[in-house]
């Protein structure tokens, strides 16, 4: 199901299923945004944080969200950037762009882990986004009461310009309305705040999967690795086992195979470059691939 040699037939069968579906549920993991890319340890990340580098060594941006910083002013110095890195930087990846084509016309959900606002910035109905781990441009407060989250954007344009030898202004340090501290609304331990917006899109996600249970129903993952699998990977690999009308197309580089047995005509794999695969999709292509550069989980 992943060779070369079928190709063609897999790029045939999956327009055939976008065609055909009645729903479509897009599962995204991190792979999607590191192929379209997004690369938080590159060269855009060594110019942008030479200075926190040489000073502190912190080597990607990943690893700096756990540096032990010795005061709040370092530390919501290098968060400052970070977010403004991560978040309010980039622009939409043309490979979001281009899946949102693929499925502007269908009646589509997005259930993803990725926390850099890049489905919203390509143009996806943000009523259809479901980020069950959090947003960059959230903050929340450190205690995780009350279960309220702030948008932190208006702070990180001020932080910016702000910062110098890698510290901000004490003042500036962020703080809840009422003047308590606060932390990122990123899921890394169990003081994640699930605000109303969240349950709010978890209710309308369990709701679409209810209505297309009995109907045609595409799951495309993109990316998706087992560092949450319960999220999204086995769920998805559990509807295509259980939904009679339900198919599951997988694009993942190292880890394209499913847990569970399922019947070949309802589970595809793609282990190609996504790019290419997007191409071929948009553009009514459906020539063999050689290239074998692949998408990472």
């Amino acid at each position: 199901m992943t060779s070369t040699e079928n190709y063609s037939e897999r790029i045939a069968a999956l327009k055939k299923q976008i065609a055909e579906a009645d729903y479509i549920i897009i599962g995204a993991g991190s792979g999607l945004s590191s192929a379209a890319g997004i690369d938080y340890a590159g060269t855009d990340f060594h110019r942008e944080f030479k200075d926190w580098i040489a000073h502190y060594g912190i080597t990607d941006l990943y690893t700096s969200s756990f540096y032990p910083f010795k005061t709040e002013e370092e530390r919501w110095a290098c968060w400052a950037k970070h977010i403004w890195f991560a978040r309010y930087q980039p622009e939409a990846k043309s490979l979001y762009k281009q899946l949102l084509d693929l499925v502007k016309d269908k009646d589509y959900f997005v259930i993803t882990t990725n926390v850099d606002g890049q489905f919203e910035k390509a143009g996806f109905d943000t009523e259809k986004i479901f980020a069950t781990q959090g947003d960059y441009a959230l903050f929340q407060p450190a205690s995780c009461y009350p279960q309220e989250t702030y948008d932190n954007r208006e702070w990180v344009m001020k932080a910016l310009p702000a910062i110098k030898d890698c510290r901000i202004p004490t003042e500036l340090i962020p703080t809840t309305p009422d003047g308590q501290p606060v932390a990122m609304n990123l899921r890394c331990d169990d003081t994640f705040v699930e605000d109303e917006n969240w349950h709010r899109q978890a209710l309308r996600y369990s709701d679409f999967v209810r209505r297309a249970a009995d109907k045609r129903l595409l799951l495309l993952e993109f990316g998706v690795g087992f560092n949450t699998p319960v999220i999204i990977r086995f769920p998805f690999e559990q509807m295509a086992a259980r939904l009679p009308k339900a198919n599951l197309i997988r694009f993942n580089r190292d880890y394209p195979q499913s847990s569970l047995q399922l019947p070949s005509d309802h589970f595809v794999a793609f282990t190609e470059d996504l790019h290419q695969i997007m191409s071929h999709l948009t553009n009514n292509e459906t020539q063999d691939v050689t290239d074998r550069i692949r998408i990472p989980a």
